[in-house]
């Protein structure tokens, strides 16, 4: 007797070939894709050239003779220091954060976002591709707190009119929240969720101060508690279940 059609609902998600390579460490997904193309790929003994196949739990998937194993995921939180590039490798040859998670595992990581040479603080990095979209698109309001350290004291009519909202050359910019965290006004608080390119430091840079440092001490709800500048830790199981939780 045949089988009855499985419904969508019962039917198993399958997983992109090429995400699956790029999750076992071979490569990234777009020079999966060639490998694909060039017939270098072979599911249960047959040759795969269709970019959109997926991959089942029970799949076997073959590169150079070698069954391929799905990577397990990782989430590694990073204090990042000064002078080190957000990048997962630079032709010039530079210090990148990549450095500094290298004990990590043999998992292929990625950095969540990025955060310029001179910017310190709290840094994401995962192989979890579904949730670093997550994370770096504005509509899901990630919240992100950074400490500026100003080279003059921020004046309280600054403060009101950045508080306001204002608009720089590429839109608007709204905070969610900003604040005084010294008595001189050096230190300044600042809850954002924007993600466009050095936004912090472009904002006091419009009125004319400049950010001699800048700290992400919060991001997406993670603190830099008990993690010493320049160090890393695994997220818990907890975390990751909160994180997830935007999905």
């Amino acid at each position: 007797m045949a089988k009855a059609p499985i419904s969508p609902q019962e039917e198993p998600k399958g997983t992109r070939l090429n995400k699956f390579i790029a999750n076992a460490g071979v490569c990234s997904r777009r020079e999966a894709d060639n490998l694909i193309a060039d017939g270098k790929i072979k599911i249960n003994g047959n040759l795969i050239t269709e970019m959109g196949h997926k991959v089942f739990p029970n799949d076997k998937v073959v590169y150079n003779g070698k069954q391929l194993q799905g990577e397990k995921l990782v989430y590694v939180l990073l204090n990042k220091p000064r002078d080190f590039i957000t990048t997962t490798n630079d032709p010039q040859n530079r210090r990148t954060v990549m450095d500094l998670v290298k004990t990590a595992g043999d998992e292929r990581i990625f950095p969540v976002g990025r955060l310029d040479r001179n910017t310190t603080g709290l840094l994401l990095l995962t192989n979890d591709g579904d949730l670093t979209k997550i994370l770096s698109h504005p509509s899901h309001n990630v919240k992100k707190i950074y400490k500026a350290t100003l080279d003059k004291p921020l004046t309280k009519k600054d403060f009101e009119s950045i508080k306001a909202g204002f608009t720089l050359d590429d839109g608007p910019v709204v905070l969610d929240d900003i604040a005084y965290t010294s008595a001189s006004g050096l230190e300044i608080g600042v809850e954002i969720h924007l993600g466009r390119n050095r936004i912090v430091r472009r904002i006091f840079e419009h009125f004319e101060y400049e950010v001699k440092h800048l700290d992400r001490v919060v991001f997406a709800g993670l603190t830099k508690k008990d993690l010493p500048r320049g160090k890393w830790r695994s997220l818990s199981p907890k975390e990751i279940g909160i994180l997830k939780k935007r999905k």
